[in-house]
C-alpha cells in the first residue's frame, strides 16, 4: 500500500546505512572492514593483568582489494 510522507529532514547516513521511504521488497545495505591490531589489543574486563613483553603486527597486505562488493548482491 502506498504511502503518504510528510516533510522529512535527514542529518546525516552512515556508509552503510539505508535511507528508504515508499515499498521495498528487500534492502540489504553491505560495509567492509578490515581490522589490524596487536597482541593484548582487544582484552576485555575487570581487573585484567596482561604482558606482552613484544608484540608486531604485520599490516602489510598485497592484494588490491579483499572483500569486493559490487552491485547490490
Amino acid at each position: 500500500m502506498p504511502a503518504f510522507v510528510g516533510a522529512v529532514k535527514i542529518n546525516s547516513i552512515s556508509s552503510s546505512g539505508v535511507f528508504h521511504i515508499g515499498d521495498v521488497f528487500a534492502i540489504s545495505p553491505h560495509s567492509v572492514a578490515k581490522t589490524f591490531a596487536g597482541a593484548g589489543s582487544f582484552n576485555t574486563g575487570d581487573g585484567l593483568q596482561i604482558y606482552n613483553q613484544y608484540s608486531n603486527t604485520n599490516t602489510h597486505d598485497a592484494d588490491v582489494a579483499d572483500q569486493n562488493i559490487v552491485g547490490n548482491a
